[in-house]
């Protein structure tokens, strides 16, 4: 299979190193040249991947191509490709609906949007795919957990936990800047932390019918400590006000130019 590139990111760049580390891949990529210095690195890096002229070439020599360009200029580039029929498309531009994008690229048949995670580059985390689609989902197969899902409002609020990433370190950072407040060196502080979050991101599938808050239960003993500092952030409606910003970015995901 000849894989194209319509931008060339952050986001192009894990998903070919993620490929490329997969064993016997057999895939070629043919990136578009807008970001010369991670194409020019990709290439240097694999064999089988290499830069096209421009946009027009990406297209003109790929069956499947992925289009990874930012959304303010989404409409100014594709507007000025000539797609085919037959191309499968798979859109990463988070913030442009699947209807806004076919209507760009027309007159291809086979749309389809993908929201994978940059983590893919170590083939970890996970891939929403929309409507389901047997090839893109067997793409990002080998390099994430892939969730399919049949409606655009469940691909909209799915979307919106990517949006926690920095608000998660930013937690952890918190938890390691006291610690380093209060005597712990920066090496065993964040040896600790790293440690310990990484065994409590797999309790959930260690128990796979349990819920996230009967987790927390488990772990809030009464009378205990973290009881004390669950109680106090629920006080403070630190949760409310976290589920409203999570709205907010819903608001700005879904309501569209």
């Amino acid at each position: 299979m000849k894989l194209g590139f319509i931008g060339t990111g952050a986001l192009t760049s894990a998903i070919v190193t993620g490929l490329k580390s997969v064993p016997d891949n057999s895939v070629s990529v043919l990136l578009s040249p807008r970001n010369e210095e991670i194409a020019a690195n990709l290439a240097s890096r694999y064999l089988d991947v290499r830069v096209a002229t421009d946009n027009q070439a990406v297209l003109d020599n790929c069956d499947t191509v992925m289009l990874a360009v930012r959304p303010q200029i989404a409409r100014d580039v594709l507007s000025k490709l000539r797609f085919r029929p037959d191309h499968h498309v798979v859109s990463l531009i988070a913030t442009m609906s699947r209807e806004e994008i076919t209507a760009l690229i027309a007159p291809v048949a086979q749309v389809t949007k993908a929201l994978p995670m940059p983590m893919i580059a170590h083939r970890q985390g996970a891939a929403i795919i929309y409507p389901p689609d047997p090839r893109a989902a067997s793409s990002f197969g080998i390099l994430a957990k892939v969730i399919e899902v049949e409606e655009p409002s469940e691909f909209d609020a799915l979307s919106v936990v990517t949006a926690t990433f920095a608000t998660y370190f930013k937690y952890l950072d918190t938890i390691h800047a006291w610690l380093i407040d209060h005597g712990v060196t920066d090496s065993s502080a964040r040896d600790y932390v790293v440690t310990l979050y990484k065994a409590l991101a797999n309790a959930p599938e260690t128990a796979p019918d349990a819920g996230f808050m009967h987790l927390a239960e488990e772990y809030a003993t009464r009378g205990g400590i973290n009881e004390q500092i669950l109680r106090e952030l629920i006080a403070r409606d630190v949760f409310d006000i976290f589920a409203e910003s999570l709205d907010g970015v819903h608001r700005r995901i879904t309501v569209r130019d």
